[in-house]
């Protein structure tokens, strides 16, 4: 599958790739740039660097991205990478998927992980195996809740330090 860019009003979302993701860890961003895109104020940070090898793992498992391991959060006026978002894999056996995201100090309190999340589940919902999304957020992480709730996730528990969330087609906030 080759996949397009996801774009939204301020931001666009590509995916990682293998090499991408191995150059970061290795602080050498040359695909990077050769595609034009800069690095965003504290990009990669320790999140994302830690990230990357679980990144690497689930790209390792296809032949290229399907879209559903994790994608850069470029804000568009810059060019640079403030973030990702993605899925934890491919849907399980009852087409549900996983969204994570995060955003670089710097970039948040803008409402771009709002929208690039928006976007992702946007894609995702036009994929037809998919038929639910769920999340999870630190139950100290206020902004995330608020987050998750703005785009109609639905609280279903607590397990340990983090709230689970589910997200059905059907109340999704477009």
């Amino acid at each position: 599958m080759q996949l397009e860019k996801i774009n939204t009003e301020r931001l666009y979302l590509i995916p990682f790739t293998p090499d991408i993701c191995k150059e970061a860890l290795n602080h050498e961003f040359s695909s990077l740039a050769a595609i034009g895109i800069q690095l965003g104020d504290g990009w990669p940070d320790a999140d994302m660097l830690d990230t990357l090898p679980r990144i690497i793992d689930k790209l390792n498992l296809v032949d290229t991205p399907s879209g559903f391991e994790s994608w850069m959060i470029i804000e568009r006026e810059t060019n640079a990478i403030i973030g990702d978002t993605g899925f934890k894999g491919l849907p399980d056996v009852n087409g549900t998927i996983d969204v994570g995201y995060g955003i670089t100090a710097s970039a948040r309190r803008k409402g771009y992980a709002t929208e690039a999340v928006k976007g992702l589940i946007n894609w995702a919902l036009q994929q037809p195996e998919v038929t639910g999304i769920t999340a999870s957020c630190e139950i100290s992480n206020v902004t995330s809740a608020k987050l998750l709730k703005a785009l109609g996730f639905i609280l279903k528990g607590k397990n340990n330090k983090m709230f689970e969330w589910k997200l059905w087609p059907s109340v999704f906030v477009i």
